[in-house]
């Protein structure tokens, strides 16, 4: 489903625009006044051409760069907080590829460095688009304002840093994806290494008579490629902090066992702990098969629940014989049990976690009806009962992986009452649970199909069968000491 840019989205990107062709304008006087004998201004009057080709390039390039946003990616043009940090990335890459170029060498320049942090934090598909204009830009700076210290033009210099530019971003968005860790992101270093020193060595090789400089130039290059990934390592956490992003590494740490809420939920509420545990198994598995993001769907399942910390002892799971329920009114029962969903949201707020974590956590139930303590209040009662009274207050899951949290945590709860946990019988059981679902419209809001249903419950099935499989009857037999 493609979204929809409001008018307000629209002249809010396109100002970013504009703001963002002025501050490119700017650095490019920078780089200029620091790079030039003249003064900056002196330069301007002197090369006419040249200012007015680097003028026009910027606001071609970034022509291009809103259309292709529009048709091919208005996520991130509707967003303007993406917007201001794909316009950071950018301008950050252009002041680091001068400050590496005039002041150590042209080939030590992060040529990497854009293109993994766009991968990262922006999508691989928008990484690969925005590096050609990242290359392009560092091209055209290069070529007309001299962004390296060399004694004279030299083309094939230039050459050499648009190839390097767009051939080792290229690769480095290509492979990662893979890179599940900070410690794996060492690994892009001998990526980005292939086509860096095979660049250095083909040019060197062609244009260069001094035999000794081609070792010192792959050095550089080798230098060049480390940078890329340090800065990355450097700057990737504070692009997390300041822009939420929810990338593949900040996933992982916030759903590990010594995060602050998952070590609580352990500690205090161990049965839901256990629950979150299969749930994010399955939403992970189901996240998997229609082709959503697993590791944000296994994050989600593992904070759904996190607002029954402030009563664990009102949930089944955590209960031993004694239910407190008992004692209470169904209305009041009621009111506890919904309330974990707001509660949920709060303390996820409260810990500074991502914001979709706390979307999930109040939607996953939507407006479904309390059903036994509903049942329960009906039977106490001659008169009617608003239903309202005994249903979460929502809304109603407004993404896929809300609707997969939604099912998966009511399938792995009902199947435990399951007497025979066949993989037909689960997903029968499944079957049913998304069906009432539909009927109570709980899938209105969001972009989930029949068929992603029909996916969902299939791969329930298959997983639950494997966690809740039959054991066979050890026999009771008696073993006594030997001898």
């Amino acid at each position: 489903m493609k979204e929809k840019l409001t008018k307000k989205a629209a002249f809010l990107g396109l100002l970013m625009f504009v703001f963002n062709v002025i501050i490119l304008l700017a650095l490019a006087f920078l780089m200029i006044e620091l790079n030039q004998t003249t003064h900056a201004i002196d330069y301007i009057r002197d090369n006419p051409s040249k200012v007015v080709f680097v003028v026009a390039t910027v606001l071609f390039l970034s022509v291009l760069n809103y259309g292709y946003l529009y048709f091919e990616s208005m996520s991130v043009l509707a967003n303007v907080t993406q917007l201001i940090e794909m316009f950071t990335l950018l301008d950050l890459s252009l002041f680091l590829s001068f400050i590496f170029g005039r002041y150590i060498d042209p080939n030590a320049r992060p040529f990497g460095f854009f293109a993994v942090m766009c991968a990262t934090l922006l999508g691989r598909r928008e990484a690969i688009f925005l590096n050609i204009i990242n290359a392009l830009l560092i091209f055209v700076m290069d070529i007309n304002i001299n962004l390296v210290n060399l004694a004279s033009d030299q083309m094939w210099t230039y050459c050499a840093g648009l190839l390097m530019t767009f051939c080792s971003g290229t690769m480095v968005v290509f492979v990662s994806h893979k890179i599940k860790t900070r410690l794996q992101s060492i690994l892009l270093v001998f990526i980005l290494l292939i086509p860096i020193e095979l660049i250095i060595g083909i040019m060197e090789i062609l244009f260069t008579q001094e035999p000794e400089m081609p070792w010192i130039l792959l050095g550089y290059g080798a230098m060049g490629a480390l940078f890329s990934i340090l800065l990355f390592m450097v700057l990737l956490p504070i692009f997390e902090l300041v822009f939420a992003n929810l990338t593949v590494f900040r996933l992982r740490e916030i759903t590990s066992p010594n995060a602050p809420l998952i070590k609580k939920l352990k500690e205090e509420a161990p049965g839901t702990y256990n629950h979150s545990v299969v749930v994010s198994q399955l939403a992970e598995a189901c996240a998997n098969a229609i082709g959503e993001d697993s590791e944000l769907a296994r994050a989600a399942a593992y904070y759904h629940d996190v607002g029954k910390l402030m009563n664990p002892e009102m949930f089944t799971e955590n209960q031993s014989d004694y239910n407190v329920h008992n004692e209470l009114s169904p209305e009041l029962s009621a009111d506890i049990i919904r309330s974990h969903t707001r509660d949920g949201a709060k303390l996820i707020k409260k810990q500074h976690l991502p914001e979709f974590l706390a979307d999930v956590a109040i939607q996953h139930h939507g407006t479904l009806p309390i059903k036994y303590f509903y049942a329960k209040a009906l039977k106490m009662t001659d008169g009617e009962i608003s239903m309202a009274n005994y249903s979460y207050a929502g809304p109603t899951p407004q993404t896929r992986i809300a609707a997969i949290i939604m099912i998966v945590d009511a399938a792995e709860a009902a199947t435990r009452s399951l007497a025979n946990r066949t993989p037909a019988n689960i997903e029968a059981l499944v079957g049913s649970l998304i069906e009432e679902r539909i009927n109570l419209e709980q899938f209105a809001n969001c972009n989930i199909t029949m068929r992603d249903m029909t996916v969902i419950s299939h791969t329930i099935a298959q997983s639950l069968s494997g966690v809740y499989h039959s054991r066979i009857s050890y026999p009771k037999i008696k073993i006594g000491k030997k001898g």
